[in-house]
């Protein structure tokens, strides 16, 4: 496994986040290459370093026992076999705290039987279901038809749970509304509706900015404006996604991650335990 940040994070759902923070764990690479990724500098760039399954396991109980709600895994697809190995070993070493498999929703079907033991609570992404904006902006055609067919997989392996306040079994829908494609949003709450409605929650962000190092390719290059979000919020209640999340709309890039710090996020949303570059952080 390749991983870049291990720290508790409060920028997530509130039923993800608690009171404590959720344990999340950023992995380099990704299986999509969107062209405006917020985590390029990881995602695409291959920033982070090499683990073994002891050191995976000892930040995973670092985690736990720092307070976390649960163990939050980021773009870990490509290292599922590793990642199934090594949240087992940690499990025999007392780790207790539900799972949650963090995806842009481009999974194989193998992947998702493969870790169907491992994985409490699916955070899909289903960023569009039209074949042309996924070739244009994921290099992935194929996208919409894969990422569906995975989510309803993880939906049917996981009935909702709350325990409290906190998710601990279901799945969230999460889907990023990108600028200038407001139909598309609306073809993905009518897929939600028709499919997961009563078995899954959704989470719309609005959290699409333009990315300066990706400047060139082919992806909005403006972030969602304030009449836009105005109809997104129309649009929700028509579809009526009452117990789902949504952003609000803050403008502006410096909530944008810099993994090339200890802290990647501000002080406010994030509290480092492991960076790829420093190791164990001192509280």
């Amino acid at each position: 496994m390749r991983l870049a940040s291990a720290s508790l994070h409060f920028g997530e759902e509130p039923p993800l986040t608690g009171s404590r923070g959720s344990g999340i764990l950023f992995f380099s690479g990704c299986n999509l290459g969107c062209n405006f990724c917020q985590n390029h500098q990881i995602s695409q760039d291959g920033m982070g370093r090499e683990i073994g399954m002891d050191e995976f396991s000892d930040i995973c109980l670092a985690l736990q026992d720092a307070g976390a709600h649960n163990i939050n895994l980021v773009t870990a697809a490509h290292f599922a076999p590793s990642v199934r190995e090594g949240i087992a070993l940690a499990r025999s070493r007392g780790l207790a705290l539900p799972v949650l498999w963090n995806s842009s929703g481009y999974e194989s079907l193998a992947t998702i039987e493969l870790l169907a033991d491992t994985v409490d609570v699916w955070l899909p992404d289903l960023k569009t279901g039209e074949g042309a904006t996924s070739s244009a902006f994921f290099s992935a055609p194929d996208y919409p038809l894969r990422a569906k067919a995975a989510i309803l997989r993880m939906a049917e392996l996981s009935a909702l749970r709350m325990e409290g306040p906190l998710l601990t079994r279901g799945l969230i829908l999460r889907h990023l509304v990108l600028p200038g494609r407001l139909e598309e949003s609306r073809d993905v709450f009518q897929w939600f509706a028709d499919n997961l409605a009563g078995r899954a929650l959704i989470s719309v962000m609005s959290q699409y900015t333009p990315i300066p190092a990706l400047t060139g390719r082919a992806a909005p290059d403006e972030a969602l404006g304030p009449q836009e979000y105005e109809e997104l919020q129309q649009m929700m209640e028509e579809f009526d996604l009452e117990g789902g999340f949504y952003q609000e709309l803050v403008p502006g890039s410096d909530w944008l991650p810099d993994f090339a710090k200890t802290n990647p996020f501000s002080a406010e949303l994030s509290r480092p335990l492991w960076h790829w570059r420093d190791g164990w952080v001192k509280a």
